[in-house]
């Protein structure tokens, strides 16, 4: 594989919030690289650092030491990303939320709703497209989060806890979700869990302990 697959390139990044004997560090010194096709799993429990690193991947925080290089050709369109919980917007419907992100760049308003509706749909969900957040259920909103890092066609999806309120039958569809919009993306995917279910269905898994990332565990 070459050098042009990089996607992320951590090299001993650290993250620490606040000064002197205050400071809290939430990542200490990690090496990571995220190549295109990537299926990613950092497993740790509440609290690991495992957010912090996702933060720092997708450029929502500076390393306080070391590096975190994104590649060049990764534009800020690039990234998807899905957190824990509702990330939706209470005004919009579920197809307008998921048209988002193109019509933030610019997209044509009609080509907008197509794409949405037909990564609704690829996620199962197109029966939700005019009924607001406050309409569906915890699971569903997950499964149209995904479906807006769909309709992105991302090169790199990043995933924060997605399934950490859900129970096994809706954390397994918020996965195959997730699975399909990379699948169709052609993309990087990596989920931070505490679940040792979701972890093994991800082919690298990576765990992370007292803001530590340990080496990797490549799975069969």
């Amino acid at each position: 594989m070459s050098s042009d697959d990089v996607l992320v390139t951590c090299t001993d990044a650290a993250l620490t919030f606040g000064r002197g004997a205050q400071a809290v560090v939430a990542v200490h010194g990690a090496d990571l690289e995220i190549r295109a096709g990537d299926r990613l799993a950092v497993v740790g429990p509440s609290g690991s650092g495992k957010s912090s690193l996702l933060h720092l991947i997708a450029g929502l925080e500076q390393p306080t030491r070391g590096t975190v290089i994104r590649a060049a050709s990764l534009g800020p369109y690039d990234i998807g990303l899905v957190f824990q919980g509702d990330s939706l917007i209470p005004a919009l419907n579920v197809a307008e939320n998921t048209a988002l992100p193109l019509v933030l760049a610019d997209r044509p308003e009609h080509e907008a709703r197509r794409t949405a509706l037909a990564a609704l749909a690829l996620v199962d969900a197109a029966d939700l497209a005019e009924r607001l957040p406050e309409e569906i259920s915890g699971g569903q909103a997950q499964r149209v989060a995904a479906a807006r890092v769909l309709a992105q066609a991302p090169r790199l999806i990043l995933a924060d806890e997605p399934t950490g309120r859900l129970d096994h039958a809706t954390a397994t569809r918020v996965l195959d979700a997730l699975l399909t919009a990379a699948g169709h993306a052609g993309a990087a995917l990596v989920v931070t869990t505490h679940d040792p279910a979701v972890a093994a269905r991800l082919t690298v898994r990576r765990t992370m302990r007292d803001g530590r990332l340990l080496a990797p565990e490549e799975v069969s």
